[in-house]
């Protein structure tokens, strides 16, 4: 787990940054800050095997970080999409051509992902809303960095926060508390030699992930066609995320249309109601 630091994180967006993390400027992990986020989790909404997943890891990690505050311009509901379904993320990087990185759903809130590097993971989505998702991640490493396969455990806080401005835009801040458990002897040693290599990409990667996921939304708002073309020729997603994608990209082009009529002072008229998809909710595993 320690190189899916590294490994599925620049696997994850290649050149473009990744899915999990960032490091907080000047900012060492500390117990009192892993015990304040441990206690702010909704554990009572949670499952007993969801609630023992995280505290066997969250209690003693081998690796903490917080992650910086990122701030950008994006839909509210695109964000929460593409928190919630990585491999769109990933197919529209491997439209691009700039990452190898193979994903696979196996359930609703499930993915698997191999980055051929030596990275293997197994991500759940245990817990999310529209201000918290908690995801639980299992891996290993057996690539060059490393003699013999590193295996490991995570667990991944991603809160988030909203504000409108008068114009209808809106600005989503997020960060990500990151909490990693190696297994076996030497866990310590590798996590002290590799946490500079780990710190450096993960704030590239969390970084442009952010900046990427506002390309998305903005590119849904000004060229919507072309944007549900490349929906449409997604790799790596099913028919069923591939229609609610397109969807997502309906909605954002809807309402950026209106606060664009209201800018304007002029009255709004519905385009296409039905292209509009329901508000993404709380979700909990069973």
């Amino acid at each position: 787990m320690l190189c899916m630091l590294t490994q599925i994180s620049s696997g994850l967006a290649s050149e473009r940054g990744g899915f999990l993390f960032r490091s907080e400027k000047s900012q060492r992990s500390s117990g009192s800050q892993r015990k304040d986020v441990l206690a702010s989790l909704p554990m009572e909404r949670l499952t007993p095997q969801a609630r023992q997943r995280i505290q066997s890891v969250a209690a003693s990690p081998t690796i903490y970080r917080r992650l910086p505050t990122q701030a950008i311009d994006c839909d509210p509901e695109m964000f929460t999409f593409l928190a919630r379904n990585a491999e769109v993320m990933v197919g529209l990087w491997e439209l691009m051509g700039i990452t190898s990185v193979q994903t696979r759903r196996t359930g609703p809130y499930r993915f698997e992902a191999i980055d051929g590097t030596g990275t293997r993971c197994s991500i759940d989505l245990v817990y999310g809303d529209p201000k918290i998702h908690i995801f639980v991640a299992d891996g290993s490493y057996d690539g060059k960095m490393v003699t013999k396969p590193v295996r490991g455990r995570g667990v991944f806080v991603l809160r988030s926060s909203y504000a409108a401005s008068s114009s209808g835009r809106t600005t989503v801040t997020g960060t990500i508390d990151c909490f990693v458990k190696i297994e076996g002897l030497g866990a310590d040693l590798i996590a002290r030699t590799l946490s500079g290599l780990i710190g450096r990409s993960a704030d590239n990667n969390f970084t442009e992930t952010a900046k990427f996921m506002a390309q998305v939304s903005q590119a849904s708002e000004m060229n919507t066609p072309a944007m549900l073309d490349v929906a449409y020729r997604l790799p790596q997603v099913s028919d069923e995320t591939r229609q609610r994608f397109t969807n997502v990209i309906r909605a954002v082009s809807n309402r950026a249309w209106e606060n664009n009529r209201k800018a304007q002072g002029l009255p709004v008229v519905v385009r296409n109601s039905k292209a509009e998809s329901p508000k993404s909710g709380r979700l909990t595993r069973q």
